[in-house]
């Protein structure tokens, strides 16, 4: 919401790295260079489980095609009996990274007397959200020929290859970061020909990109009460910043009243409203609330899952300012931060939505260099922004800030000359939301509410430059576990800041997060969320490390 209106880490002992190096295998390429998923259909995949729509399917065959160019024993047989859309597929449990280098390859044979119809003999290799009602909906594909009664290698580059999006307003898929479903499907759709094939060694890798990992949770709202907000971190913004008014040509007051800003049934509300109300001597025909966080912070990822208002002349906006900036009212200019004006200070809209423009949002970026109507700007178009709860995230890092709306990429600001005037963004920044009434307000508008149903924040989660201690093995209980798991510290761990994750059994680093330890015993809570299976939480601080085995029910 720019202020003027359309112008307006770790070295270990060799033997705690053995240690590590045990029992997390693939942390350690997760955060070196490359993650990866591979199937070579003889005891040896990390693939979860293939799974076949229309198709039948065996992961255990023997080779009935051992020659050179693949002398596996065992393949798996894919068996299309007529399926009109028959695929296998399966779900990875981390989402596929399309941004950087990466390959999908396999070897597949097509023997001609398992084929029907006539049909292109071709592979497609399809992904999709599977977290989606409708995961076609959400489909980018390649297809590949095929020669038949021969092994051949097929490989997949969504970067180099030609691709094709099922919805054409799509992004490309190298933007997007939802991705977490591949599907194989054999000479097409929508037909009733059989395929017989073989496939094997199937392989995904991919580069991670070259950007701080954050996911370590500093500091979040869950809005799980009931009534007023949460006064130790929020702050209610109500002074008039100009005579008889707001920036922009805004026409409400902003409140600290519940009427306008409350927590009811898990949610944020911010109410604007209709109604006649006077406060520091000025009449509006419209009221609201602007709330400033009073915390603040530089680089980071924020989650904000929303549900936006409706009604022309409504404006709503998740948004950050500099700490620094001099605006009378402010919490942080009351706290005595502020030396600088707008925009040099820096503006970052994560989520702006205009109610004559609706299911439209905007991300923009006001510096010194453009402001008010920035040509730093790039938007999406979401047909649920008012009906459903989405998630906005901004990405901030040292190079770059980034936007998306459920993990799709709509706008990234990295200006190739970083200075006062294009990047006033190595300083610290704090949360606004707030719903603004505009003058093109309709007669028939009475109310309308932003719905929040949490922000967090994350940051990269604190590391040390000296030698680890692996002070052992911790009991976890109750074990198995619910929700919330509870460990004994050893003597001497209960003070200062635990950075925790929690870690799979095949090493994926699932959750990472810190926590005060607070005495001898800690509590982790939030764990209802993991699938079932065994986990590791591996904890440490101030130079020691443990770890403790549990099982989620």
């Amino acid at each position: 919401m720019c202020i003027a209106y359309f112008e307006c880490r770790k070295l270990l002992h060799v033997k705690n790295y053995l240690i590590l190096l045990f029992f997390f295998g693939s942390l350690l390429s997760l955060h070196g260079q490359t993650i990866s998923i591979t199937d070579d259909f003889e005891g040896g995949g990390t693939v979860p489980e293939w799974v076949g729509d229309d198709c039948q399917l065996n992961p255990n065959r023997s080779n009935p095609f051992v020659d050179t160019a693949n002398p596996s024993a065992t393949v798996l047989e894919y068996h299309d009996t007529g399926g009109a859309f028959a695929n296998v597929r399966f779900d990875a449990q981390t989402n596929f990274v399309l941004s950087g280098v990466h390959s999908f390859s396999l070897k597949i044979f097509v023997p001609s007397s398992g084929l029907t119809g006539n049909q292109p003999n071709q592979i497609s290799l399809k992904l999709q959200n599977g977290n989606l009602p409708a995961p076609w909906s959400s489909q980018s594909e390649i297809i590949k020929p095929l020669e038949v009664d021969v092994w051949q290698t097929v490989t997949f580059n969504f970067a180099t290859d030609d691709f094709i999006n099922l919805d054409p307003n799509s992004p490309p898929p190298t933007s997007r970061t939802d991705f977490n479903r591949m599907l194989l499907q054999l000479n097409g759709e929508n037909n009733n020909d059989r395929v017989l094939a073989y496939i094997d060694d199937f392989s995904y890798e991919a580069a991670l990109p070259d950007t701080p990992s954050f996911d370590c949770l500093v500091w979040a709202d869950e809005f799980s009460g009931e009534g007023a907000i949460d006064g130790d971190k929020w702050f209610h913004q109500t002074q008039l910043p100009l005579p008889g008014g707001w920036f922009n040509g805004e026409i409400q007051h902003y409140t600290n009243r519940q009427e306008n800003s409350y927590v009811d049934n898990g949610t944020l509300k911010i109410v604007a409203q209709r109604e006649q109300f006077t406060d520091q001597g000025v009449t509006k025909n419209f009221t609201s609330a602007r709330l400033n966080s009073k915390f603040a912070f530089t680089y980071g990822r924020v989650d904000i899952r929303a549900k936006l208002p409706t009604g022309v002349g409504t404006w709503p906006a998740l948004w950050m300012l500099g700490r620094n900036i001099d605006e009378d009212g402010g919490y942080w200019d009351n706290q005595g931060f502020g030396t600088t004006p707008w925009p040099a200070c820096g503006e970052i809209d994560i989520m702006e939505h205009w109610g004559d423009n609706q299911n439209y949002v905007s991300s923009a970026m006001h510096t010194p260099s453009s402001f008010g109507g920035t040509v730093n700007v790039g938007g999406t178009i979401i047909p649920t922004a008012s009906m459903d709860f989405h998630v906005y995230t901004m990405i901030w890092t040292e190079e770059k800030i980034e936007f998306s709306v459920d993990g799709i990429v709509h706008y990234t600001y990295n200006p190739p000359i970083k200075d006062a005037s294009t990047w006033p963004f190595d300083a610290p920044q704090y949360l606004l939301f707030n719903v603004a009434m505009l003058p093109n307000v309709t007669n028939s508008f009475v109310r309308s509410a932003l719905e929040v149903d949490y922000v967090r924040v994350y940051e990269s989660c604190p590391t040390s430059t000296e030698e680890t201690e692996f002070v052992g093995n911790l009991r976890a209980y109750p074990n198995p576990v619910g929700d919330e798991l509870r460990l004994d510290l050893p003597e001497g761990m209960g003070a200062g800041r635990l950075a925790l994750r929690v870690v799979d059994a095949k090493g994926r680093v699932i959750r990472r997060f810190s926590q005060d330890a607070g005495g001898s015993v800690i509590t982790v809570s939030g764990l209802a969320e993991l699938p079932p299976g065994v986990y590791f939480l591996v904890g440490e601080t101030e130079g020691q490390l443990f770890r403790a085995k549990f099982v989620k029910r």
